[in-house]
C-alpha cells in the first residue's frame, strides 16, 4: 500500500486457458481496459518469500512465422549469393584456364621461334668458321693432290720398266694420303651439317678435341704453334659432338688469332676430371683479355678484331651451346695469355657394348 500511494490493490480476475508447465500458463485476465490473454509465468523466490510473476502477450505464432519468413528469405538470399559466387568463381577459373592456355601457346611459339633462331645462328657461326678456315683447308687438300700427281707419274715409270714390286711399294704413301684426304673432307661435311638442338648422345670429349685439332692442323703447322696436350681418356659426357666441336674450334681459333703477332706461340689444352665434372681448359700466350672486356666476351656481336675478321658470334654461340648442355664456359687471364675453361657433367654410365 505504501508503494502504490495507499491505493487498494485488487486481485486480478483471471481465467486459466491452457497449462504449459507448473509455472507457466495461458491465462485470460480481466482488467479495467477489458480482458486479454497473457502468458503467465511464475518464479518462486524462496529466500525472500516472494513469487515473481511475468505476464506477456502470446505473439509466438506471429513472431515464429515472421522469423521463419526472415530465415527463409535469408537462406534464399544466401543460396542466391552462393550460386552467384560459385558462378563467378567458375567464370574466373575458365578465364584463367584460357589465359594460361593462351600464355602456354605463346610461350611455346616464342620458344620454338627462339630455338629456330638459335639453331640458325649456330649454323651461321659454324659456316662462318669454315669460311675463315677455307684457305688453310684448301691448302691441306691441294698439297697432297700435287704429291699424288707426282707419285702417279712415278708409278707409270715403274710399271713401264716392269718394276711391279717397287710400284706396289709406291702405292702405300699414295693410299695413306688418299685416306687422310677422305677423312678430312668427310669430317668437313659432317661439321658443316646442321645439327638440331637438344641432342644428348654419349661421347668422348677427348675425341672432340682430336677432331677439332685435325681441322686446324694446317694452321697449327703453318704458324709454328707449340702445342701441349694433356687429355684424360676417355672423358665421357652427354651432348652433341658436332656442336661441342664447334665450341672447341671457336676457342682454338680465338687462341690462334690472339697469338698471330706474338713471337712466342704456345697453346695448352688440358682435360681432367674435377669431382663430378670434366674440366677442359684452352690457354694461350696471346697477351690475355683486357680487364674491361672480360665481362663482355660472351656478348653477341662483341669483338675486338678488325672489321671483316669476325662477327663477334663465336664465343656467344659457344656459351649458348655449353649452357644448353648443362655446363659452364668462363674466360680469365693467366700468365701472359687468356684461358677459357669449359665444364660439363661426367656421364657415369658405362658405354654400350656392340
Amino acid at each position: 500500500t505504501r508503494q502504490y500511494d495507499k491505493k487498494q490493490l485488487q486481485p486480478l480476475d483471471t481465467q486459466p486457458l491452457q497449462r504449459f508447465d507448473e509455472n507457466s500458463h495461458l491465462m485470460r485476465v480481466n482488467g479495467p481496459d477489458g480482458s486479454a490473454n497473457y502468458i503467465w509465468e511464475s518464479l518462486p523466490l524462496k529466500a525472500e518469500g516472494w513469487t515473481l510473476h511475468l505476464l506477456r502477450k502470446p505473439q509466438f505464432a506471429f513472431e515464429d512465422q515472421r522469423n521463419a519468413g526472415l530465415a527463409a528469405a535469408g537462406s534464399w538470399l544466401a543460396l542466391v549469393f552462393l550460386v552467384l559466387f560459385l558462378t563467378q568463381r567458375w567464370r574466373l577459373a575458365r578465364l584463367r584456364q584460357r589465359s594460361r592456355q593462351e600464355l602456354e601457346r605463346l610461350v611455346e611459339e616464342r620458344t620454338q621461334a627462339l630455338r629456330t633462331a638459335q639453331d640458325g645462328l649456330v649454323q651461321s657461326a659454324k659456316l662462318a668458321a669454315l669460311g675463315q678456315m677455307s684457305a688453310a683447308l684448301a691448302h691441306e687438300i691441294n698439297q697432297p693432290l700435287t704429291a699424288q700427281r707426282m707419285q702417279l707419274a712415278t708409278l707409270r715409270l715403274l710399271l713401264d720398266h716392269g718394276r711391279v714390286d717397287d710400284a706396289y711399294k709406291a702405292l702405300t704413301p699414295l693410299d695413306d694420303m688418299l685416306t687422310r684426304m677422305a677423312a678430312l673432307t668427310g669430317h668437313l661435311k659432317t661439321f658443316a651439317r646442321k645439327s638440331p638442338s637438344g641432342l644428348r648422345e654419349r661421347l668422348d670429349l677427348a675425341t672432340v678435341v682430336d677432331q677439332s685439332l685435325h681441322l686446324l692442323d694446317a694452321r697449327l703447322r703453318d704458324e709454328s704453334i707449340g702445342t701441349v696436350l694433356d687429355l684424360t681418356r676417355p672423358a665421357w659426357v652427354r651432348g652433341d659432338a658436332i656442336r661441342l666441336e664447334q665450341v672447341m674450334i671457336n676457342l682454338l681459333r680465338n687462341a690462334l688469332d690472339a697469338m698471330a703477332d706474338k713471337p712466342r706461340k704456345r697453346l695448352e689444352i688440358r682435360l681432367h676430371a674435377d669431382q663430378q665434372l670434366w674440366q677442359l681448359t684452352v690457354s694461350d700466350s696471346g697477351g690475355g683479355i683486357a680487364e674491361e672486356h672480360l665481362n663482355s666476351v660472351f656478348d653477341p656481336f662483341f669483338t675486338t678484331k678488325p672489321v671483316g675478321d669476325g662477327l663477334g658470334l663465336g664465343l656467344a654461340v659457344s656459351y649458348a651451346i655449353v649452357h644448353e648442355l648443362g655446363g659452364r664456359l668462363i674466360a680469365a687471364n693467366r700468365g701472359n695469355g687468356a684461358v677459357f675453361t669449359l665444364t660439363l657433367p661426367i656421364a657415369l654410365e658405362t658405354p654400350d657394348l656392340c
